[in-house]
């Protein structure tokens, strides 16, 4: 069997570096930001804008002074506009995935500026959930008010609120089932936020209201063209504004990501953890294991190149593979071909799985390459591709989706086809980074430098503030 990972929790509680923890707890970051995030913009940011002491005008000196400095200007928080103002954001579900946990973002964003939000959920499994417990406190814990679905306050909320945010299609679902009669009144002030790509979403059940709604927001070009196209020839019904607002990376994660001590702590630690040396080259693939993400032709491409490298006899360190991501309890039938594969190619001392883990920040810092290898349709947006670049990594990914409007290819990564035509232009990919070190790290900074300028929160805040202001405005003339 391949090596099987614990996930984090091996390298965090190490006996004899307990002090690791403590590292962690302070620079840690997941994808899963609702653990841990902080609007970008909340009073500790603006406090550190304030609390400059004024020149004195009373100082003497025989020193010619100085000119004076010019003195700190408050950045404007783009989304200030949105201070009282009451907004309901409605999530289809509450669990570790990428939609719920973006609509927990921009709540929080909301509420640094004070902005009065509420929340409600739409499925929820019975009995007590604890991921949904923890993720609801925090909300709590933040001044989200969360509360049920179908009762007369969510009605209510509805109808006063300044902006209502339907998260992803499903959530469509809920405007019919609970509102009824106050559909109309609901619809104007009605932001759609849309993530998905694929088929089986294009039904009238989930979207029909959608031609009425003030404006629907997707996190890419690729997924709104594909939405505007599918909706016109499946649906017969149009598309309302549609505003394309690429996601950007959090403060706390930039701040790990450029921290090279914490870095370098992080990448022995999870190798260590690993069985992988520092010299050894890692590439890995880090989403939920299913086969829509390509963990299969991933590996598979992993194999082909190492042939290519005995083939023409390069001298490279050893090269791993890890992917992060596993559950057995979820996928068992694929992740066992993942593993039978490993077993029958002989290289489970090179490919190593991990468990589920929000903690992302130590594996983007271990790894010297992300593989982004979505199939079909490609990833609405894929954030986790901003992440590892921001972590100055060069990135392999599937020339679908959001990807493409991610990665410059040939500058920060390279771009393969999807399916099986991609599994040997993506091995030849790995080969030319495993056997080229310079290549990694041009391409990692170039894509650091991306990030700094296109995939930074406040670029997100930016963005989706011009959304807003719209919206808000449309809502305003429907009164």
């Amino acid at each position: 069997m391949a090596k099987q990972s614990t996930g984090s929790s091996t390298f965090f509680f190490h006996k004899k570096k307990r002090w690791l923890l403590f590292l962690l707890a302070m620079l840690s970051i997941s994808t899963a930001v609702a653990f841990i995030i902080r609007a970008a913009y909340d009073s500790s940011c603006d406090r550190r804008l304030f609390d400059v002491p004024a020149v004195g005008k009373s100082f003497q000196s025989t020193v010619k002074p100085k000119a004076s400095p010019p003195p700190y200007v408050k950045a404007a928080n783009p989304l200030s506009f949105m201070k009282s103002k009451l907004v309901l954001l409605v999530s289809h579900e509450l669990s570790l995935s990428g939609g719920p946990l973006l609509l927990m973002e921009l709540a929080f964003l909301l509420r640094g500026v004070g902005a009065e939000v509420c929340w409600i959920t739409l499925q929820k499994p019975p009995g007590k959930d604890e991921v949904i417990y923890s993720l609801e406190n925090k909300m709590l814990d933040r001044g989200v008010q969360v509360f049920s679905p179908k009762g007369q306050e969510a009605i209510n909320t509805a109808i006063k609120s300044d902006l209502v945010v339907l998260n992803t299609a499903v959530a469509g679902k809920w405007l019919d089932a609970v509102l009824n009669n106050d559909v109309p009144r609901v619809l104007p002030k009605v932001l759609w936020w849309i993530h998905e790509m694929r088929g089986h979403y294009f039904k009238l059940d989930y979207v029909k209201h959608l031609p009425m709604v003030a404006g629907s927001m997707i996190d890419s070009y690729v997924t709104a063209e594909y939405w505007k196209n599918r909706t016109q020839e499946r649906l017969k019904i149009r598309m309302p504004k549609t505003y394309v607002v690429h996601l950007g990376n959090s403060k706390e994660l930039m701040d790990v990501a450029e921290d090279k001590v914490a870095k370098r702590v992080l990448r022995e630690h999870v190798r260590e953890s690993l069985g992988v040396r520092n010299e050894d080259i890692l590439f890995a693939a880090i989403n939920s294991v299913s086969r829509g993400k390509g963990q299969d032709l991933f590996l598979r491409s992993f194999y082909e190149s190492l042939q290519i490298i005995q083939e023409k006899k390069f001298q490279v360190p050893s090269v791993h593979a890890v992917i992060v991501g596993s559950d057995m309890s979820v996928q068992t039938k694929f992740e066992t071909e993942l593993r039978n594969f490993v077993t029958q190619k002989k290289i489970q001392h090179r490919v190593h799985f991990v468990n589920k883990t929000l903690n992302v920040a130590p594996y983007l810092a271990a790894i010297d390459v992300l593989v982004q290898n979505t199939q079909g349709r490609g990833e609405c947006f894929g954030r986790i591709t901003i992440e590892a670049m921001a972590f100055q990594l060069p990135i392999l990914g599937t020339s679908a989706g959001g990807t493409s409007e991610i990665v410059v290819n040939g500058s920060t990564g390279f771009l393969h086809p999807v399916g099986k035509d991609g599994v040997g232009p993506l091995a030849k990919n790995m080969f030319k980074l495993a056997t080229h070190v310079e290549r990694r790290l041009t391409m990692g900074k170039r894509g650091y430098e991306r990030v700094k300028q296109m995939f930074l929160e406040r670029h997100m805040a930016d963005r989706i503030s011009v959304v807003l202001k719209e919206v808000l405005q449309k809502a305003k003339g429907h009164h």
